[in-house]
């Protein structure tokens, strides 16, 4: 299992859009995903659990990883969280 935390860069936040990229990235790891923020943990697959945390601009959260490809899986999390949650073409 590994943790790390990132911080929320884009304007918006957290809302529809970045929730369903997110899901969508993390679908390609077998890695159990979560995510905590403010004492709430939520599972990182599930757009519903996302939308929950109403996460602005500015919040801090800690990535939780567990599994198989787990450093991958990671890698994928912070680059989007870095770059505003645009997906990297492969």
């Amino acid at each position: 299992m590994i943790k790390k935390k990132v911080t929320v860069k884009n304007q918006a936040g957290i809302h529809a859009r970045p929730a369903s990229v997110i899901v969508q990235e993390m679908s390609r790891y077998k890695s159990d995903f979560h995510i905590h923020m403010y004492g709430y943990r939520i599972n990182g697959k599930s757009i519903l659990g996302l939308l929950t945390l109403a996460a602005e601009q500015g919040a801090e959260l800690e990535l939780e990883l567990d599994g198989p490809d787990e450093q991958e899986a990671m890698e994928a999390m912070v680059n989007l969280f870095n770059n505003g949650f645009k997906i990297e073409e492969k």
